[in-house]
């Protein structure tokens, strides 16, 4: 798979965000109501996304998005942060992106819409048999991080 050039920065915070496709189906009925049922189980996710490069990264990122993806057209693994954390993530751009629109004296904005091939979320046994320790794991996280005392014998 293709990865995302190392030494890129994350994309900002501004405007960053999730928008899974839904996976449910309706039927309307002659009462009003509806069925509901799940059409799909492998759900997209579009994301907006919006990069500040200096020159050199910008001269990367598009060298790489039109050399290296063929025009944006082929999928790579990209880190994003999600609820779960950074992880890596496959990707497609919807269409080329836009930009580059100067910032400041030498920094470049480039946004793109982005699709994610799954939805980032935790295994369903994590919520279906231990959800406490999902609501707890920063509690965990800490206490396991904190600095023993040191064992003297």
């Amino acid at each position: 798979m293709i990865q995302y050039p190392e030494g890129l920065p994350l994309p900002l915070r501004e405007g960053y965000g999730f928008n899974p496709v839904s996976p449910m189906k309706s039927t309307p009925l002659v009462t009003g109501k509806k069925i509901r049922r799940r059409a799909f189980k492998s759900v997209p996710t579009r994301t907006s996304v919006t990069w500040l490069l200096s020159s050199s990264e910008a001269q990367l990122f598009e060298g790489w998005f039109e050399h290296v993806l063929i025009s944006g057209s082929l999928a790579f693994d990209c880190p994003f942060k999600t609820p779960l954390g950074l992880e890596n993530h496959q990707a497609n751009f919807d269409d080329i992106y836009t930009g580059p629109e100067l910032v400041g004296v030498d920094h470049w904005r480039f946004t793109a819409e982005l699709w994610l091939h799954k939805r980032p979320l935790i295994d369903a046994e994590w919520v279906l048999i231990a959800p406490e320790y999902v609501l707890y794991s920063s509690i965990f996280d800490r206490a396991m991080t904190q600095r023993w005392p040191r064992h003297t014998g």
